[in-house]
């Protein structure tokens, strides 16, 4: 057996084994008195060892191995309780990756046991087994965020999720409607969701956000919508939260074209109408029901496949970029955060946003007339072609 008889230094000790190998102990600042993972093949690798380990207790680097001891299902779990304002959509798609795709590939794995080559393991399972790219880049960078938590936590010394361009994804670029297309969405949806499909498309407005609006929200005279909450689950009891992000309580010009949509439909709501969009019961729009019911039946009348209720809101925001506006106007327009320090000394006018507005109207109206006309001289070509053939019969 191993020599039990330690030899004094002035921190930790050292014993050499019955192996031919030696044994490093140390005091923490706990005084606990702990091992070196490992041996060492000779005497002075293990006092390298202590000299670097005091080094870190001296400097406040030091980590209690055993913090990391808890499995990382558990510490991702309580990561999300915690996190405090996570709106509740957003809990439940961390929930979802964790308990899809986290949790039964590292299972057992504690988060002191995390390293990079089983980061990257797990990583590949998830590409391999048929997992999408943005779903697994989503994984890794709630996963990354967990593990920030555990170096901030004393956890662990440095974030093993450090694979590059792990978290990025290549989301394949989404369709923009053209502005008759709108108009023959906001045709066949009926006069109950035709100024809904109109808005959508002329204010960027996420779709939480337009089924949260109050008709005093909407004023068609100034051609305003004002955004200061959104929908995040209907039902019996809608839940109503605040807007995405910071920037997203504002007011939204939208062209004047659809004013008149507008109007109509605010008028014909009752004096007491608690929303300004509705489902026929009256109760606040459900994203799944609507897409079900009204959106598939439409893409389907007009010949359209493949677009997603939230592409009217990348469509508006196509049309505001083509009429001239720049990154931080449209920043303020859909109500994102500046991800560039820089752009905070780009200011959006209001005057600008309306020039804006009406710029999209000006083209909306110039496409819409070469549309009518385009049906207009088929229609009359047609009915010349008939007229000739008639008289050939004749």
């Amino acid at each position: 057996m191993g020599n039990s008889k330690g030899r004094r230094r002035r921190f930790g000790t050292i014993r050499r084994l019955s192996s031919g190998r030696y044994q490093a102990r140390y005091p923490g600042p706990d005084g606990v008195v702990r091992p070196a993972d490992d041996t060492f093949a000779t005497k002075t690798g293990a006092e390298t060892w202590l000299t670097r380990k005091e080094a870190e207790i001296l400097d406040g680097d030091w980590i209690d191995p055993d913090a990391g001891e808890i499995q990382i299902s558990d510490y991702a779990a309580t990561w999300i309780e915690e996190r405090a304002g996570l709106r509740p959509k957003t809990v439940r798609n961390y929930s979802g990756l964790l308990h899809g795709h986290i949790a039964p590939h590292l299972a057992t794995v504690t988060v002191g046991e995390l390293t990079l080559a089983r980061v990257r393991r797990w990583r590949k399972k998830l590409l391999d087994s048929g997992t999408s790219p943005i779903t697994t880049a989503k994984a890794y960078r709630f996963l990354r965020a967990v593990m920030n938590t555990a170096v901030d936590d004393g956890l662990i010394k440095r974030n093993p999720c450090r694979i590059k361009g792990g978290g990025s994804e290549d989301s394949p670029e989404r369709p923009v409607l053209s502005v008759p297309q709108v108009y023959a969405l906001a045709d066949v949806v009926g006069l109950r969701y035709r100024a809904l499909i109109l808005l959508a498309a002329f204010s960027s407005l996420r779709w939480g956000e337009l089924a949260a609006l109050r008709p005093e929200d909407i004023d068609p005279d100034a051609c305003t919508v004002r955004v200061t909450r959104q929908l995040n689950k209907s039902g019996a009891m809608p839940l109503f939260g605040p807007p995405k992000s910071r920037a997203g309580r504002r007011v939204v010009v939208f062209a004047s074209l659809i004013a008149p949509d507008l109007r109509k439909h605010l008028d014909a709501l009752s004096s007491d109408a608690p929303l300004a969009f509705t489902s026929p019961e009256g109760t606040a729009l459900s994203n799944t029901n609507f897409r079900r019911r009204i959106w598939l039946p439409a893409l389907a009348a007009v010949g359209l496949s493949e677009i997603h209720l939230h592409d009217l809101r990348h469509t508006g925001n196509q049309f505001t970029a083509d009429a001239g506006a720049n990154p931080r106007e449209l920043m303020a327009r859909m109500g994102h955060d500046s991800p560039r320090a820089a752009l905070i000394y780009l200011h959006s006018s209001d005057e600008r946003q309306r020039a804006l507005a009406e710029a999209v109207a000006n083209a909306a109206r110039s496409e819409l007339a070469k549309s009518k006309k385009g049906k207009a001289a088929k229609q009359s070509g047609t009915r010349k072609a008939r007229r000739q053939d008639d008289r050939a019969k004749s």
